[in-house]
């Protein structure tokens, strides 16, 4: 078996799959040919929101700069090739699934909002998924419907009680900060009386979004109750990098300048507003506003005005993933669901590991083949398992780099033996192996602790201290691919257009 370690970015080829080149300017609009450069807007980071406020705002011909630290785009949700196979990063499942001719929820918001057709994310749904906790196990897709019967099938008296908390959720609107509050245990706990039905709930929801420890903001609940179970997953056959060149193309071809190795040193801030960015290489954008995709935390240390933040309020949940490839198909080795959320207790464990690297005692396993594909190529070649498991970002940053591989390796072990406990045991059938970790997650996002989810308190309407910054993307409250463009589009609507 041959196994390799290497999903750190440094370790990637320079050479990014869809042929971006440092900075990509179309012959639409070209900058002024001084030191300093002038936009409408600046957008620090080209992750799902940013690419996406650039297309929102390049649409009403706003002259659009998008800065990227890295070689390559996508944030967490990016891609590269390592052994002649092609990795997804952060991709397990597209949520807020909904079919062709849809038109209300995320997905159908998105696709107008950005003048795509919802054949251009070739997306099929998923087989099925389920949260298996011991003795209990709840199976669901895209049909809420089957959801209700597995309640039904598994607590018998909880049936009514689930359909009142369905009842509860329709009317939710996620971009009130008033309603965003709240523990979502205890909404829970006021409606079910079952409390390993609540855990099982709590589940998915908190692996998909949620960046508080052992509790869940109502608001978050709210959000990915609907993106996951009320609505759905899919895949792109080809992965994240479809979605990805349509949307760097759409930027491009509305004549929006994307700077690839181009990162943000310092906020250049004239009283309550932002006046412009400093790169890393000394030259100076300037720009009548700026949305920052960094996090809220990570955007203030920018700032030449505040000489204090507060890093404590970062998150604290960040995962190591690994990606099996197999000699078959998983359904060949009995794993035909989509994705498994598995916990050993009757208590979901949602925190930062209170000992060691990692905590195997509840985890996310993934396979992209088992998805409703209806491409000519029938499903991908190499079967593939992906497995998430909660890790501790200090633990991983203070190895040296021997001890890193190594543990790599171990937890590697680790990580499938707790999982196959949930599923077929797969590992005779693995033929190569990669795993990326923290320390990977805090390069691609710079996030602090490599925190997935960002900060705990959210700034739904994007706003900062500065009356021209604003926030997209994670720490504004939306998660996930489609969350993600999302918040870009609604944080360009709401600060970037109406202003204009």
């Amino acid at each position: 078996m041959e196994r390799r370690w290497t999903a750190d970015v440094q370790t990637c080829p320079r050479e990014n799959p869809i042929k971006l080149g440092e900075s990509l300017t179309p012959g639409k609009r070209q900058p002024n040919p001084v030191n300093t450069l002038e936009y409408d807007t600046i957008i620090i980071g080209a992750g799902m929101s940013g690419l996406a406020a650039g297309i929102r705002l390049a649409n009403y011909d706003q002259r659009v700069c998008i800065l990227e630290k890295h070689w390559t785009i996508g944030g967490l949700n990016s891609f590269y090739r390592t052994g002649g196979r092609n990795y997804d990063v952060g991709l397990h499942a597209i949520t807020n699934f909904t079919p062709a001719g849809t038109k209300k929820g995320p997905l159908a918001r998105l696709l107008r909002q950005l003048r795509f057709r919802w054949e251009d994310f070739e997306l099929s749904p998923q087989i099925g998924s389920a949260v298996v906790f011991p003795g209990a196990r709840l199976g669901f897709t895209n049909d809420i419907e089957f959801l209700k019967s597995e309640v039904a099938r598994e607590f018998p008296t909880q049936r009514d009680n689930f359909q009142r908390v369905l009842a509860e959720l329709t009317d939710y609107d996620d971009l009130t900060q008033e309603n965003f509050g709240g523990s979502a245990r205890e909404f829970l706990n006021q409606t079910i009386s079952e409390p390993l039905l609540v855990e099982m709930l709590l589940c998915p929801l908190m692996w998909y979004g949620n960046a508080r420890e052992n509790d869940m903001d109502f608001g978050q609940f709210c959000i990915m109750f609907r993106s996951i179970f009320l609505e759905g997953f899919a895949r792109p056959f080809k992965g994240v990098r479809l979605i990805l060149k349509h949307l760097v193309r759409r930027f491009r071809a509305l004549g929006g300048e994307l700077k690839l190795r181009s990162g943000v040193a310092s906020i250049q801030v004239e009283g309550d507003r932002a006046i412009g960015v400093v790169l890393e290489n000394g030259q100076q954008i300037h720009a009548k506003r700026i949305l920052s995709s960094a996090g809220i935390i990570e955007t203030q240390r920018l700032c030449e005005d505040l000489t204090e933040t507060q890093p404590a309020l970062a998150g604290q949940l960040t995962f190591i993933e690994s990606i099996s490839v197999l000699d078959r198909q998983p359904k060949e080795v009995g794993f035909p669901e989509t994705i498994v959320f598995y916990n050993d207790s009757d208590q979901f464990h949602w925190q930062r590991p209170e000992q060691g690297l990692c905590d195997t005692r509840t985890g996310v396993i993934c396979s992209p083949n088992n998805y409703l594909y209806s491409t000519e190529d029938g499903n991908l070649e190499d079967g593939i398992i992906r497995l998430t498991t909660i890790a501790d970002f200090d633990s991983w940053t203070h190895l040296t780099e021997e001890e890193y591989l190594r543990q790599k390796m171990w937890w590697y072990d680790r990580s499938v033996a707790s999982a196959v406990r949930f599923i077929p045991d797969f590992r005779s059938h693995v033929i190569d192996t990669d795993v990326f970790t923290p320390k990977t997650i805090r390069r691609f996002t710079s996030h602090i602790n490599g925190a997935v989810y960002g900060a705990p308190e959210k700034r739904l309407d994007g706003t900062t201290h500065l009356k021209n910054l604003f926030l997209c993307g994670t720490d504004q409250g939306f998660v996930g691919i489609i969350g993600s463009i999302v918040s870009g589009i609604s944080i360009a609507n709401q600060h970037c257009l109406r202003e204009a």
